[in-house]
């Protein structure tokens, strides 16, 4: 298994990593609660 690691910008969310979403162990996603979804970090 191989996973690739990106790096934050100081504007990511850091709970989604800047994607806005969470991806499911089951399947599907899930929008971040703390950037609703933008990506971005709220100051």
């Amino acid at each position: 298994m191989t996973f690739s690691k990106k790096k934050l910008k100081l504007s990511d969310c850091p709970y989604c990593t800047g994607k806005g979403y969470y991806q499911l162990l089951l399947g599907g996603s899930e929008t971040c609660y703390q950037c609703q979804g933008s990506g971005r970090k709220h100051s």
